[in-house]
């Protein structure tokens, strides 16, 4: 069963003039000769994006999207029309945001957060700016300190709305964030509270020790790095320890606590020394 926006691994099954032909259990998808690996034989299988061409036909290609159907991303708008606009999806074909699926006056050279589907009527392809109608708290499939995965949806006035593992809303504020987010950034994160109307905050990262963990690495592969010492302490300003480590301040002393209790660092005048071990 053929899935269309999706990748398939096929079997080629003829060659032609230009390009070769792939088993879908009837006449067979083309995919174009400038797409097919150079030694592709008959017989052999192939990974393969499929979706519609302009005349409506499966068409296979090799390219990489900027996403598959269920995705959300941030894609550029390369051209506007009465019916709606076309978004550079990666593909030779840009993908189609009909004007019914629009949120905001899409405007050719912006960047907008999409999710991709199938259209009911014609199984093609589109995209639909509508995002927040397709996700629900109503019926939680998390909860607290869940690792999940983060799309930063829009900016508020106290923080960012985030969209959790593609099927919730949450929340994550400002005073959490201690790196540079634009609308449509990837996050890892975890689940920080659960309100009781189901309004979910969370936090980027790991969720507590695990967070740590994740930390202590950097830490040690960075005093290798430098000698064995770094001139970074309990007292250094946050921002100088944001610049270099990439963490806030508290994550750094939890994780340098971490360190010192496993006696893989001490702490010297002026900063922490690796242990020799």
């Amino acid at each position: 069963m053929i899935q269309v926006g999706q990748y398939n691994t096929l079997k080629v099954i003829r060659k032609t003039d230009f390009g070769f032909y792939l088993d879908d259990e009837g006449d067979g998808i083309l995919l174009p000769k400038r797409f097919a690996p150079a030694r592709i034989k008959v017989g052999e299988e192939i990974k393969v994006f499929v979706y519609h061409d302009s005349d409506n036909r499966l068409i296979a290609t090799t390219q990489q999207p900027k996403g598959v159907v269920g995705d959300i991303v941030k894609l550029e708008v390369v051209a506007v029309t009465h019916q709606g606009a076309f978004m550079d999806w990666g593909l030779m074909k840009d993908i189609f945001v009909p004007k019914s699926q629009q949120a905001s006056f899409m405007r050719k050279g912006g960047e907008y957060l999409v999710k991709i589907y199938i259209d009911a009527q014609t199984g093609r392809v589109a995209a639909t700016e509508r995002i927040e109608q397709q996700l629900s708290n109503e019926q939680l499939t998390v909860k607290e300190k869940d690792s999940v995965e983060l799309i930063v949806f829009r900016k508020t006035e106290i923080g960012y709305a985030v969209i959790i593992n593609g099927v919730h809303t949450g929340m994550l504020y400002y005073g959490d964030v201690f790196t540079d987010v634009e609308i449509g950034d990837h996050l890892p994160g975890y689940i920080k509270k659960i309100r009781p109307d189901n309004k979910i905050d969370v936090m980027p990262g790991k969720p507590g020790y695990q967070k740590v963990e994740g930390e202590t690495e950097k830490i040690l592969r960075l005093l290798q790095e430098n000698g064995g010492f770094l001139p970074y302490h309990d007292k250094s300003d946050p921002d100088d320890i944001y610049k270099v480590f990439g963490m806030s301040k508290k994550t750094f002393k939890m994780t340098i606590g971490a360190l010192y209790k496993q006696q893989k660092i001490s702490f010297v005048d002026g900063g922490i020394k690796l242990l020799n071990r």
